[in-house]
Order: structure tokens, then C-alpha cells, then sequence
């Protein structure tokens, strides 16, 4: 008898998975503490996001073993996208994607949410990104407090990222989750806005970033248990996959028709 693979809210599949994606939220942890959160929980982990600019910041032969890891447990790791930024506002984009393969990445991040970038330029970091053999997930919305990009809008961005090439494309929720994109002051959830993407959007293709339970709980309940949610920290990996599961007592008896 085994007591792994419980799952009350319907199947949960193995990866590959093409839908109930989690990517956590690397800020800079050590490299023991990331490899014990692979050994515990890799099943449930799809991505890893390293924080900010910590790449340049971690020391390389960290990054590398970062990197092993990743690739042993089938996790994909990738810069998050402000170290993107930090190169496009100098006009070095293809300089980073070229230094990302020679490291060893396979994906990158590509956003705005600092900086200015017109439609023309988006698209092109997407497929030179692209045409350098990187999978590319681009990121929607502004850094800045109290900015929530317009629905029509969001959605035309969607669409046209995923056209030149996007895999995934993240809605920006940043680390605290609160008012910002679809989160209001608090952090609760403007279910309108949710819903009203969620309706025009393939969800398979979006990832919302959600930093707390409260919100994880919703989009779940929203969504369902197939939802990507993003900037997941280590400590609430297997917290998220047991509300993903029904076994919590937020969605034990939460059912998706």
C-alpha cells in the first residue's frame, strides 16, 4: 500500500505537464537548501525562477550546480526577467541570450515590467531569443504599485507574444502580491479581471503569478486544480500541490464541474 498520489479534486498529471504548472520563486537560496526542496518535491515543480538579477550575483559554479540539479530533477530553471531588462535598456539583448546558452539555459524570460520596450522591439527579443535556441515565457505588466494592465490590452499582448513564439506568458503579481495586476491593495483577488481573461485566454498557456495561500486558494477554486500558478516560494511547495490535491481544508471539498 502507498500513500502517494492522493488526489481528491480529479487527475493530477505527471510531468511533462502541460497544464497545473508551479514555478517557484528562487530569491537566492543556497545550494543545499535547493537541492533538498528537488529531493522533497520536484514532482510537483515545473519551474524555478531565479529572482531579480541574482544570476550575476550567484557565484557561476553555484549557478552550474543550480543548473545540474534543475536538469536531473526536470525542472526548468531561468532567469527571471529584470536581469533581461537590466541587458534590452542597453540594446545587449542578443549579448544575454548568447551568454544564457553558452551557461547552459534553455529558457528565458522576457519582459518590461521596469523598462520600456514598443511592440516592434517585444517581438524582436522573442525571436532572436528564439532563433538562438532559447524557449521563451514572457512576462505581462508593470513593476510599479497599483498598475494593472487593461484586459483588452493584456489580451492583445497575449496573443501577439504567443504568436512570435512565447511558450508560456506570466501575469505580473510580483513577490508580494498585492495591489498589483490582478491583486487589489490587501492581495485579494479582483475575480472580474481573473474571469474576464480567463474566459478569452488558453489557461494552459497563462501562468499567474499568486506569492499567497488566500490567493492560490482562488485561482484554484476559480480555475481549477490545472491552473499555473507562478512565484511560489520554497516553503509552499507542497503546501500549493495539497490544495491542488483537495488535501487542505481550503479545497477538500472543492469540486470544478
Amino acid at each position: 500500500m502507498t500513500l502517494l498520489g492522493l488526489n481528491r479534486l480529479g487527475v493530477r498529471s505527471k510531468k511533462p505537464r502541460l497544464q497545473g504548472l508551479t514555478m517557484l520563486m528562487d530569491p537566492g537560496v543556497g545550494i543545499q537548501a535547493f537541492q533538498d526542496c528537488l529531493e522533497l518535491a520536484a514532482d510537483y515543480i515545473d519551474f524555478i525562477k531565479l529572482g531579480f538579477g541574482t544570476c550575476s550575483l550567484t557565484p557561476p559554479h553555484i549557478l552550474r550546480k543550480k543548473l545540474a540539479l534543475a536538469k536531473e530533477y526536470q525542472v526548468s530553471l531561468f532567469p527571471g526577467g529584470t536581469f533581461f531588462e537590466c541587458f534590452a535598456v542597453e540594446g545587449r539583448e542578443e549579448e544575454y541570450f548568447e551568454q544564457l546558452t553558452t551557461f547552459g539555459f534553455e529558457w528565458v524570460e522576457i519582459s518590461n515590467g521596469t523598462i520600456s520596450l514598443d511592440r516592434q522591439q517585444r517581438d524582436e527579443a522573442i525571436q532572436t531569443a528564439k532563433s538562438m535556441g532559447l524557449h521563451v515565457i514572457t512576462e505581462i505588466g508593470k513593476k510599479r504599485e497599483g498598475m494593472t494592465i487593461p484586459v483588452r490590452q493584456l489580451i492583445n499582448m497575449f496573443r501577439a507574444d504567443v504568436i512570435k513564439g512565447a511558450s508560456y506568458v506570466i501575469i505580473e503579481g510580483r513577490e508580494s502580491g498585492e495591489n498589483i495586476g490582478p491583486f487589489m491593495k490587501a492581495g485579494e483577488l479582483n475575480t472580474e479581471y481573473v474571469e474576464a481573461i480567463h474566459q478569452t485566454i488558453p489557461s494552459q498557456k497563462l501562468i499567474w503569478e499568486a506569492p499567497k495561500k488566500s490567493q492560490q486558494i482562488q485561482f484554484i477554486k476559480m480555475i481549477g486544480n490545472t491552473v499555473n500558478l507562478g512565484n511560489i516560494s520554497f516553503r509552499d511547495i507542497l503546501s500549493l500541490e495539497s490544495l491542488r490535491r483537495g488535501l487542505r481544508s481550503d479545497t477538500f471539498y472543492h469540486r470544478v464541474e
